[in-house]
């Protein structure tokens, strides 16, 4: 991506969770700044959510992050791992932990909602994304609260260990770490470098993150490849994919001992109370995605 602000793939999130606020019931995650850190009004947001093709010539970026808006299963994912990732903070914060690190924060909203008194939150991220978005909270008038640390770090250039303990993260204390939406524009070897990381700290350590299961049709090939290149041409191309096997075995090498892994779809129909909505085939634009916890 191109470092002059938030990329494309943060902005159609939280445009996402902003619309989900007005179009989908039951609410499965509550997050009335999501909207007023983007400045954009509801009629607005109607707009946006109009489902439409992609015009010829057109700005591809604009047609993803419509799709991403406008496609409740994607949208319904996406309030999903974030209430997921929040809820097991809570399970965390009863636990006695008094950390989290939001890798790849993005345009997230929990630190400035953060009901959990002692909880410190650390958002990590791209400076030039941290610039914008502490501009965006600016002018929003949404106050920064003092439990919330922003930990800027340029992967090409930063280690993520150094900056952390800069801001002043306790590698001696337990930490829950939320990594969404971030592990499939990484290359495994970053990825399996970052899960290191976490699993060096003090147990109870936690880590809940997304990722893109490995095709294994000629169907999915062609549809995950689709979707790839739709990325692609948008500057956030896609760089790993993992099987559930292989990833398991990847946690339990580094010392991950209870872990959880969901499909998409079976993630958002238990926030639907009972519906059946997704019972059947899962939509094809949620078929490769699952949602992981791992813990030590």
């Amino acid at each position: 991506m191109e470092h002059e602000g938030p990329s494309r793939t943060a902005l159609t999130t939280a445009y996402a969770r902003a619309y989900h606020q007005i179009a989908d019931r039951p609410t499965i995650l509550t997050d009335p700044l999501a909207a007023r850190l983007l400045g954009i009004t509801v009629d607005e947001l109607i707009e946006v959510g109009k489902p439409g093709p992609d015009r010829p010539g057109g700005d591809a970026g604009l047609g993803v992050l419509r799709i991403g808006v406008s496609d409740r299963s994607r949208r319904l994912f996406f309030a999903a791992r974030s209430r997921f990732a929040e809820d097991r903070v809570a399970d965390a914060v009863a636990a006695g932990v008094r950390q989290a690190v939001i890798l790849g924060a993005g345009l997230d909203t929990f630190a400035y909602r953060n009901p959990h008194p002692g909880l410190r939150v650390f958002e990590v991220d791209h400076p030039a994304t941290q610039t914008w978005k502490r501009q965006r909270l600016a002018r929003s008038s949404i106050d920064i609260p003092e439990r919330l640390t922003f930990v800027p770090v340029d992967f090409e250039t930063d280690s993520l260990a150094t900056q952390l303990e800069t801001a002043g993260f306790s590698r001696s204390a337990p930490a829950v770490f939320l990594w969404l939406g971030v592990v499939f524009y990484l290359t495994p070897e970053a990825a399996r470098s970052t899960l290191e990381y976490i699993a060096g700290q003090p147990a109870p350590a936690e880590v809940i993150f997304d990722y893109l299961r490995s095709a294994d049709t000629d169907e999915d090939r062609a549809r995950l490849q689709e979707r790839s290149d739709r990325a692609r041409a948008v500057g956030e191309p896609w760089f790993s994919y993992f099987t559930q096997e292989g990833i398991a075995a990847e946690l339990r090498a580094l010392g991950f001992t209870d872990t959880d892994d969901r499909a998409a779809t079976d993630l958002i129909a238990g926030y639907l109370d009972g519906s059946t909505e997704f019972s059947g085939k899962p939509p094809q634009a949620l078929r490769p995605v699952r949602i992981l916890r791992a813990s030590r």
